[in-house]
């Protein structure tokens, strides 16, 4: 180690006594030491503390959420900051609440498209395809053999999820930026009343 990193006894500056291991490090990626409920309440509060009605961060929250059950990965900020801006609401909410599809989630989300394509395509469009199958063919780069058992389904099935989505999120968010902001507008205006 550089010397700069010693004090003047020698000792080591800015190392763990006891080194980190190999699955402590895999298990804080899949489940931070704080644990998962801290960073969705610093996410809800973000979102709740921006400067627009509740009608425009409900908006842009629904927004979000409807692009996050899309399977258009890499792709969700667009979409959903393109709907908010269709239909007037918060961007940044929008942007924001795309967090909805994370390693976690994507899973679940492409799963259940899947599922609800290949219920409403019927079983002519919709013929099972395995795992592996998928995977020769992406293996393959016949992603035009993909279209038909896979992706159309998909498709399909990720408009109901968006709009459920969507029409789930816009009450929640109207509900709670209203509430927050009542409660904030009562906070300062006790703020003021004690100061004068």
């Amino acid at each position: 180690m550089a010397a700069s990193t010693r004090d003047h006894d020698g000792i080591m500056l800015f190392r763990r006594r006891k080194p980190v291991t190999i699955s402590e490090r895999l298990r804080a990626l899949l489940w931070p030491r704080k644990g998962l409920s801290r960073g969705l309440r610093y996410v809800a509060l973000r979102i709740l503390r921006l400067s627009s009605s509740p009608h425009s961060i409900a908006v842009g929250v629904a927004a979000g959420a409807a692009s996050s059950f899309t399977p258009f990965f890499g792709l969700h900020i667009f979409l959903a900051v393109a709907l908010a801006s269709i239909f007037s609401g918060n961007l940044l909410a929008a942007a924001i609440t795309t967090a909805l599809a994370n390693p976690v989630t994507i899973p679940i989300i492409l799963t259940a498209s899947y599922e609800i394509g290949r219920v409403l395509t019927g079983p002519q469009d919709g013929a099972a395809v395995s795992g592996a199958e998928i995977g020769d063919m992406v293996e393959r780069l016949e992603l035009a053999e993909l279209w038909g058992p896979v992706v159309k389904p998909m498709l399909i099935g990720s408009l109901p999820l968006a709009i459920v989505g969507a029409l789930v999120f816009y009450p929640l968010a109207y509900q709670a930026a209203r509430f927050f902001q009542q409660r904030r507008r009562r906070a300062r205006s006790q703020t003021i009343g004690h100061s004068s």
